[in-house]
């Protein structure tokens, strides 16, 4: 399975199965113009993890260690990711603006670790 992050606001092509993993929903983006395959909010971090971190890079590294904890936590969201892409190409959607740093990249990572 190939998995790929991208910024919800590039839009698609050639994504696969697109899958939106922020809590909350982009600000300026229909529904209409995400086309996505599916939102799953429940594999993204919790709200107390996301507003400690507030996207500052000096905390990148303890939030990707908190992060990993979390979804060590969350099996079946998890899994729901995977089983929606089928073992095809999936591309997991975030909002923010950093796009080396994000949930979507611990996210990716963390998927890639569990399907070798």
């Amino acid at each position: 399975m190939k998995i790929t992050t991208k910024r919800i606001y590039d839009g698609p092509d050639n994504d696969g199965t697109r899958v939106l993993v922020d809590r909350l929903w982009p600000r300026g983006v229909s529904k209409e113009e995400a086309q996505l395959d599916a939102w799953i909010k429940e594999v993204s971090p919790s709200d107390e993890l996301r507003t400690w971190y507030d996207h500052d890079p000096d905390r990148w590294t303890e939030f990707k260690e908190r992060y990993v904890s979390e979804l060590e936590e969350k099996d079946d969201a998890v899994e729901h990711v995977l089983d929606v892409a089928k073992d095809e190409q999936l591309t997991l959607l975030y909002a923010a603006t950093d796009r080396e740093r994000n949930n979507a990249v611990v996210l990716r990572e963390y998927l890639e670790s569990q399907v070798d």
